[in-house]
């Protein structure tokens, strides 16, 4: 032991080289091997003389050693590795695999160099084909030491000839475990280089292989029992050796140097599998192997054996190792594949053309493989191969997925777990969308691979025959399903990840930020970060969603265009010209035909053959733009046909034929001698390859027959026969095939995206290879590909678009969001797998989550009502636990997402009541109806106090039961009301409650989880969420059957939950709550709304807890309810609690109430006008109790408060049940009157200034004035209502509202400003009494019959008290009064007149002194008004019996009237009772005027200092209107007879003229009278003496004329001769007695005469004396008018002509 551990001597590589030399002496035949054993010998005494060296050379391959002793220390080594022999070479390997683990190999191993190690190396490789198991895997284990080792680096060639070495063991290895195991060294090796490229160092960290994974597509065959576990044990011992950090510096110095136009040579490939190095730009050692290596895997990959030989199943296992290394370098690659141009164009050069060679292999496992390394392609390296993904999508995924009838389940299950894999990252997802489906010149990938997944879940069309088994159909629809599902949640996922929802507030809408945003790092399956570099890319920049937009648009509508094109070409070709496609030239159009992919050849050909104009015009220009020049005839129409189909039609072709045969021409002037010769030999070749290449043709033109057939057609003369021949060749031996016949027969999706590719031939030869060969045409096609791999990278419209804006999410909902509700609906309907289901509604949260938040509200409502429908809570009976999951899926919708559903909540909130009415009915409780029903048996309410749980019991029949049991559709209403027909079964009963069992899997927390959560939803949602549940409680509590309050009850603990928002939101959720609740409480069904009354209630309460600030509103909007339904209900139970409610709230929380009085105010309001007794006392009683103990609080915060208590008070005063109540609101009227006055309300309305209070409390005057205009607006309402009151009809009222209205003005009068004054009294105190004095605006009688005699003269002793306590103030309104008073004074009846009499006495009195003059002209004037109108309104009324004759011919004949048996009786009435109403109106008219004169007479009487001229004339005015009109009225004889006969006939009394007008000359003499004696000037002035004789000598012409006296002289107006007197006749009884009457006048006006001064009398005798004279002749009835006359003629007269003769003489 002691020996072994010497050997070798003190260096550290002896010591690992010693036993090994001593192990191959003893092992080697020493006669066969002698210079083997000499060589170890010699090494082994070697190194006993060597140590480590202080300064190791650089150049020496061992550590510690010079060249020279590497070289003969290692010598042996060779040689053992040569001998062949089993026993020698393994301890030989051993020995080398140590050195490299240990690092004590340190060189760079090339085969340009051959060095030692080289040759060692190179000789350990060919000790591979020895044929031992054992030296198999030691070689294995040295050539991955060697690779592993940071201190070797193995360059170019040799590389690979280490992995061929490794192929080989693989390939022929001696057991299955030592061809896993080669795998698997080989796996090792290529993760090694590769995190080596990556970092360009030799020092690097990697990853140990998983030799499961390795196995995960092919050679689980091999595995030997434990053999998986020995080569990853194997694998890990070589890998994890630690390395020497003294090797680190020298690791260090191989990376760093560099290789400039590095040559390495070509070695020996013998089976040409691998190429060496070639040239390349200056880039270091390290990655040049890499890329050596990557480009030979490659190749070794697209090898295929010759076509005429069989399949090499060797060959065969080579390319599948082959691919499966470079799926290890894809799945680990990392940033260097992208940023280094090098190594992502040899991911184009070289991988992508091996996927295409090998996509054509029918093998499956290379499938898998191709799709693997697809998916890592398109994970990490889209950005960059857009036109490489673009094409291989389609072949390898699409392709399969689309095959629904006859697919390989292996290819299938293959494509699908790859497209679950994609779906999984969610970037991805979207840059295919974006990138293609948005690229007018990519297929859409996403749109058609969404469709495949539909049509895989939906299955086989019935009816249809396929080669699947039930199993995989079933496998296929789960698998698809769950590949929507994961599509759905990644772009979910997306969304979140750019919305930011879970992290922080949710975001309406969407972001983008071009100048910052980058692509969220998803994490792959092995845990590496995928394409986190996608936005560095060169040819990649942000596209925002606008942009995006219209290149979706406008690629869906040139699909369009083109998909109409391809039904009706001229359809086509219109629509793409009206949406600006294609231009509207023939030109522009047949540039489309020409270069558009997409389009059917044949119908370009039918269009272009179209006789039409414009497409005929088209046609030549699709013909001139091609270019013959130099073409053969054959190719050139060979050319000329590559883009369209000739039509069927002769016609049409020959079109074509001769425009074609005009451009050859022109293109080649010097191949024909005119076009016609083109145009028939076109003609001619065409026929020739139909009758060549088309089977329904027996007999085949020959040769001859061609040449035949053309003979002539040069202008006569024969084309070279040559030329013919060498057309007739060239057609017979290749077709000319037109697109549409090169292509087997596609489906319509398929073949529009193949030709969007240009890919039909290739994609069908490539499919159709059912063996392993290369595709078709050797690399003709492959290399086509490669031209448009070429052509697509250098369009812009190959940039690839990296996109975070949300927006773009909608683009793919209006995609997918049909495919995936139909596929999630259908399996979750038609299967009942678990797991199937559990996708499905796991689809539809992801669905309803994505359209929620994007705002897409047509597709969330229809997956939401979709989830709801699932629940199948409409009809339990049928119910499963799918159905229960259901419910789970939509209550966690309702959580996760309701912030975004609005109005679906509708549908989650009618699935919760269902819920919750079938766990009711399960528990046994009785419904909610039974409350609702009419309690008309107490007996029967007592004995049925619940229903027996239904899950204990078993049938109860009851309505709500039975209709449960039955069922009924989702959208009705109510259950079971189309299925009321008998009684439910046992059986169905008995299902019922087993399916009412499966929803004790939801317990009420969940139920009452979601309405909790509602204080959680966002301002908007909130209100959705309110809007549906009132909505579902309508439908609840409006059922004709079973009406519920569930909802009812949530809208009450919601609006609880949510109080605490906001204002700004509470007041919109209380818009939506209190409309809810009006409805509610206005139903006909009275226990729904006493129900619903109790909840506002509570609800109020408290809201009312929390404390309102002054100016806002809310307190009243949230008891609005209140007053709305306390207007509107026709219940008075329902008006009655209102009341009792409000009361309740008011009493409690009256020192929180604000806003709120308003409605309080509302609700008593409409309570006082109520039609029940008990209502109106009950809220008068709660009213008198505010207004006495809580009125401060009332204008607290709002004064506005105050205006409508007085309105509600008032409204109490119009009670017509209880006087009292009336009395007491006016009591509280005055009240809130003297609280207004004290300045109760200025403590709101104005800041509290003490320097203000002061200068208002000490006027000048002693008055104060408001505080500001903004009082009127309480003084008016009070005032108003009073005033209103006046026209009650109980005299208490009247007589207490008037009272009071009065003595708050009096009282409180003294604060209102004149203006305010002026406001008063002309809107409120002079309305009063417009039936007096505003004839025009109030009929008679109007207002009047309300006001007795002593109303009236209250009100009117009321206004005068006021007018003259206020007179200052009031005095611009005396007119007014005047004219009130007036309107009295000529109102019918006494009582009116003697109160305006006395009122405008007393005021005259009162005010006397204080009136100026022009105040008392403003009353003379008004009464003079007063008498004028009242005049001419009675004028008006006399015309009307001007037309009344019946009466006056009745008079003159009276038998007439007899014989005709009163046939005029009902005219006759008529006139009667017109007549009776003049009669009427002229006893008031007559006491009006008199009255009228006794107010002027007394006024001048006693004020007759005040008297003015202006004034004197319109009291003259007045007084000679008067008598004027009296005069008049009594001397219309034709009036007089009719009124005469009416008063006769009808039995009264006839109206008093003679008395009016001798009253009324009677006043107007003794005032002119007076005036003159008692003021002299003023007589003067005003001429009253010539007025005075004016009325005496018309006093006695009346009296005359009465008496039949007046002299003709006097009397004639005209100048005809008098009329000789023969005899008088004695005057009549009537005239009598009208003498008798007019007798005190004319005896006045006698002595009034007598009594004028003596200039005076004689002045105007002489104009009286005729008068006179006929006065002394005339009949009188009395003797005191000849006494009166005779008295005059003695003392005035007489003494007058005495004089008169004495001055003569």
């Amino acid at each position: 032991m002691l020996a072994s551990q010497t050997l070798g001597g003190p260096s550290r590589c002896g010591r690992v080289l010693g036993p090994s030399l001593d192990k191959i002496v003893k092992n080697v035949a020493w006669r066969k091997h002698s210079h083997l054993v000499a060589a170890c010998k010699s090494a082994l005494n070697k190194l006993e003389t060597l140590a480590d060296s202080s300064d190791p050379v650089s150049c020496s391959p061992l550590f510690g050693f010079s060249l020279s002793d590497a070289e003969l220390v290692l010598q042996p080594l060779l040689m053992a590795l040569d001998s062949g022999s089993a026993k020698v070479v393994e301890p030989a390997l051993d020995c080398l695999f140590r050195l490299f683990s240990f690092g004590l190999i340190r060189c760079e191993i090339d085969v340009t160099t051959a060095s030692i190690v080289f040759r060692i190396v190179e000789s350990a490789c060919k000790c591979s084909g020895l044929g031992d198991e054992a030296i198999e895997l030691a070689v294995l284990k040295l050539l991955l030491s060697a690779v592993r080792s940071p201190c070797t680096l193995i360059r170019g060639d040799f590389l690979l000839n280490i992995v061929r070495t490794c192929y080989n063991v693989y390939l022929g290895g001696f057991n299955g475990t030592n061809q896993i195991c080669a795998k698997a060294v080989l796996a090792q090796m290529v993760v090694i280089i590769f995190a080596r490229v990556e970092e360009d160092s030799m020092l690097v960290d990697f990853k140990t292989v998983s030799v499961s994974k390795l196995l995960e597509f092919t050679d689980r065959n091999l595995n030997e029992g434990s053999s998986i576990h020995f080569v990853q044990n194997f694998i890990s011992e070589v890998v994890e050796v630690k390395v020497d950090p003294d090797s680190k510096p020298f690791a260090l110095s191989l990376a760093s140097t560099n290789t400039s136009q590095v040559e390495i040579s070509q070695g020996n490939q013998a089976d040409g599998e691998m190429d060496g190095a070639g040239s390349g730009g200056t880039t270091t050692k390290i990655r040049e192997d890499g890329f050596l290596l990557f480009k030979n895997l490659c190749k070794l990959s697209m090898k295929f054996s010759a076509q005429d030989q069989n399949d090499d199943e060797i060959l065969l296992r080579g390319k599948i190792l082959s691919l499966e290394l470079l799926k290890v370098i894809i799945d680990d690659a990392g940033s260097v594949w992208r940023n280094n141009e090098r190594f992502h164009s040899a991911i184009k050069q070289y991988l992508c053309l091996s996927l295409l060679k090998n996509s054509a292999l029918s093998v499956m496992t290379i499938f898998q493989i191709l799709c693997s390394i697809f998916k890592s392609l398109l994970t990490k390296f889209r950005a960059g191969l857009k036109a490489e993904i673009g094409i291989f999508f389609p072949m390898l995924i699409l392709r399969v997925l689309e095959n629904i009838l006859q697919p390989s389940f292996l290819q299938k299950m293959t494509v699908l777990n790859f497209l679950e894999k994609i779906s999984q990252d969610s970037q991805a997802i979207m840059d295919i969308f974006v990138n293609y489906d948005c690229d007018v010149d990519a297929p859409n990938l996403f749109e058609r691979t969404i469709n495949g997944l539909l049509k895989t879940a939906l299955g086989p069309p019935p009816g249809s025959t396929t080669t699947l088994s039930s199993s995989q159909d079933a496998t296929f629809r789960l698998e698809s399903v769950n590949c929507l599902v994961k599509v759905i949640e990644s772009m979910g996922t997306w969304m979140d990840q750019q919305l930011k929802i879970r992290d922080s507030s949710p975001l309406k809408g969407s972001f983008s930020d071009s100048s910052s945003v980058s692509h969220m790092a998803s994490i792959g399956e092995e845990g590496i970060l995928v394409d986190a570099e996608l936005n560095t890319e060169a040819n990649s920049e942000i596209s925002d969603a606008a942009l995006l937009e219209q290149r979706r648009a406008y690629k869906l509508e040139l699909q369009k265009g083109v998909s109409l094109f391809n039904r009706k070409p001229s359809k086509g070709i219109e629509y793409l010209i009206s949406t600006k496609k294609v231009g509207d030239s023939p030109e522009a159009v047949a540039a489309f035909l020409k270069n558009t992919v997409g389009l059917n050849e044949a119908m370009i050909g039918d269009y272009l053959g179209d006789r039409e104009e414009f497409p005929l015009k088209t046609m030549h220009a699709y013909v001139d733009s091609f270019n013959f020049e130099g073409r053969a005839f054959g190719e050139a129409i060979r050319y000329f046909l590559s883009g369209f189909r000739l039509p069927g039609e002769a016609q049409k072709i020959d079109r074509i034929m001769e425009k074609f045969a005009e451009r050859f021409c022109k293109c080649n002037p010097e191949s024909f001698s005119s076009a016609d010769t083109a145009y028939v030999l076109a003609y001619s070749v065409i026929l020739l390859n139909t009758d060549a290449h088309s089977s329904m043709v027996k007999e085949k033109m020959t040769k001859a027959d061609f040449i035949r057939n053309n003979r002539g057609i040069n202008d006569g003369k024969d084309l070279p026969e040559e030329y013919l021949v060498a057309i007739y060749d060239q057609i017979v031996k290749n077709e000319i095939r037109m697109s549409s016949d090169s292509s087997a027969p596609q489906s319509k999706n398929n073949n529009s995206l193949n030709k969007l590719l240009g890919l039909d031939g290739i994609l069908n030869l490539v499919w159709k290879q059912t063996e392993e060969k290369p595709v078709g045409a050797n690399g003709l096609l492959v290399k086509h590909i490669q031209e448009q791999f070429k052509a697509k990278s250098g369009k812009s419209e190959s940039v690839y678009y990296a996109v975070a804006d949300t927006a773009i999410l909608r683009f793919m909902m209006e995609v997918c969001w049909g495919p995936m509700l139909a596929a999630f609906s259908m399996t979750l309907d038609q299967c009942d797998d678990r797991a199937a289901t559990f996708h499905c509604l796991q689809g539809f949260r992801h669905a309803v989550h994505v359209t929620a938040v994007t705002g897409m509200q047509t597709q969330r409502d229809a997956f939401v009502t979709t989830v709801a429908k699932f629940t199948y809570l409409h009809c339990a009976a049928d119910m499963k636990q799918k159905n229960v999951d259901a419910v789970k899926a939509i209550m966690s919708i309702a959580i996760e997402d309701g912030n975004y559903l609005q109005d679906a909540w509708e549908h989650i909130l009618t699935c919760l009541s269902r819920f919750e009415h079938l766990q009711l009915l399960g528990e046994g409780v009785p419904s909610d109806s039974s409350f609702f029903t009419a309690q008309t048996l107490e007996t029967e309410e007592k004995t049925t106090t619940g229903y027996p749980s239904l899950k204990k019991k078993g049938t109860l029949q009851n309505p709500a039961m039975a209709a449960a049991v039955r069922g009924g559709s989702y959208d009705s209403s109510t259950r079971g009301v189309n299925n009321t027909s008998g009684l439910v079964t046992q059986e169905q009963m008995t299902n019922f409650i087993s399916n009412l069992n499966l929803l004790d899997q939801i317990g009420s927390f969940e139920l009452n989880h979601i309405f909790a959560h509602s204080q959680r939803l966002n301002s908007e949602a909130i209100v959705a969420f309110v809007k549906a549940l009132c909505k579902v409680s309508m439908s609840e509590l409006q059922s004709p059957t079973d009406p519920r309050v569930f909802s009812l009850t949530k809208i009450v603990e919601v609006a609880h939950y949510n109080m605490s928002r906001i204002r700004l939101v509470w007041s919109r959720i209380w818009s939506v709550l209190s409309d809810f609740f009006v409805n509610v409480g206005l139903s006909e069904n009275l226990s729904v709304e006493i129900f619903v009354m109790d909840s506002l209630r509570q609800l109020a309460m408290k809201f009312l807890e929390r404390e309102e600030l002054a100016n806002y509103n809310f307190q009243n909007e949230f008891l609005r309810p209140f007053v709305i339904i306390m207007q509107n209900s026709n219940s008075a139970e329902i008006r009655e609690l209102i009341v009792r409610c409000i009361s309740q709230m008011v009493l409690s929380r009256v020192n929180n109430v604000k806003s709120g009085w308003k409605s309080v105010f509302m609700v008593f309001t409409a309570a006082a006008a109520d039609e029940r007794k008990n209502i109106v006392l009950l809220a008068f009683e709660t009213m008198e109790k505010i207004v006495r103990e809580y009125f401060p609080y009332i204008t607290e915060t709002e004064a506005v408060n105050f205006t409508d208590c007085v309105k509600c008070l008032i409204t109490f005063t119009n009670s017509k049940f209880n006087s009292d109540v009336s009395l007491n609101a006016i009591a509280f009227l005055r009240f809130c009157a003297v609280k207004l006055a004290d300045g109760g309300l200025e403590s709101i309305d104005k800041p509290k200034d003490s320097a203000v209070s002061a200068e208002c409390d000490n006027n000048l005057d002693g008055q104060k004035s408001t505080h500001d205009h903004d009082h009127t607006s309480f003084w008016i309402p009070l005032l108003t209502g009073l005033s209103s009151l006046t026209s009650d009809p109980r005299s208490a009222i009247r007589k207490s509202s008037l009272e009071v209205l009065f003595n708050i003005l009096k009282d409180h009068g003294h604060i209102f400003s004149p203006e305010f004054w002026e406001s008063i009294l002309n809107s409120i105190v002079f309305p009063m009494f417009s039936f007096m004095h505003d004839r025009s605006s109030q009929p008679e009688g109007g207002n009047n019959n309300t006001w007795d005699s002593e109303t009236c003269m209250v009100a009117v002793e009321c206004l005068v008290d006021l007018f003259i306590s206020f007179f200052d103030l009031m005095r611009s309104q005396l007119p007014l009064m005047v004219s009130i008073f007036g309107g009295f004074i000529r109102s019918p009846g006494q009582s009116p007149g003697s109160t305006g009499v006395t009122a405008l006495i007393r005021l005259t009195s009162e005010l006397g002194d204080r009136l100026t003059e022009d105040e008392w002209g403003d009353i003379f004037i008004a009464l003079k008004d007063v008498a004028f109108s009242s005049l001419s309104g009675f004028l008006k009324l006399a015309k009307t019996m001007d037309s009344i004759d019946v009466l006056v011919e009745v008079s003159r004949d009276s038998e007439f009237y007899s014989d005709n048996e009163l046939t005029n009786d009902d005219s006759e009435d008529d006139n009667l009772q017109t007549a009776a109403y003049v009669v009427s109106r002229m006893k008031s008219h007559i006491t009006t005027q008199l009255l009228i004169l006794q107010v002027i007479t007394d006024l001048c009487r006693n004020h007759r200092k005040s008297m003015s001229p202006k004034n004197m004339e319109t009291v003259l005015d007045v007084y000679s209107l008067v008598s004027s009109h009296s005069h008049n009225l009594n001397s219309d004889t034709t009036l007089q007879f009719k009124l005469q006969k009416a008063c006769s006939s009808l039995d009264i009394s006839e109206p008093p003229t003679v008395h009016f007008e001798n009253e009324s000359f009677q006043r107007y003499l003794n005032f002119l009278i007076d005036s003159i004696s008692n003021n002299p000037s003023l007589s003067q002035k005003t001429n009253l003496e010539i007025r005075f004789v004016s009325v005496c000598k018309k006093i006695l012409e009346t009296y005359l004329n009465c008496s039949g006296s007046l002299s003709q002289s006097l009397s004639r107006s005209d100048n005809k001769p008098l009329t000789v007197v023969h005899w008088i006749l004695p005057l009549s009884s009537v005239k009598r007695e009208e003498l008798a009457a007019r007798t005190p006048l004319i005896v006045l006006t006698l002595q009034a005469i007598s009594s004028l001064e003596g200039e005076s009398f004689r002045k105007y005798v002489s104009e009286i004396f005729p008068l006179l004279v006929d006065l002394v002749r005339s009949e009188h009835s009395s003797r005191e008018v000849q006494r009166a006359l005779s008295s005059m003629f003695e003392s005035r007269i007489g003494p007058l002509l005495i004089g008169g003769c004495v001055v003569e003489l």
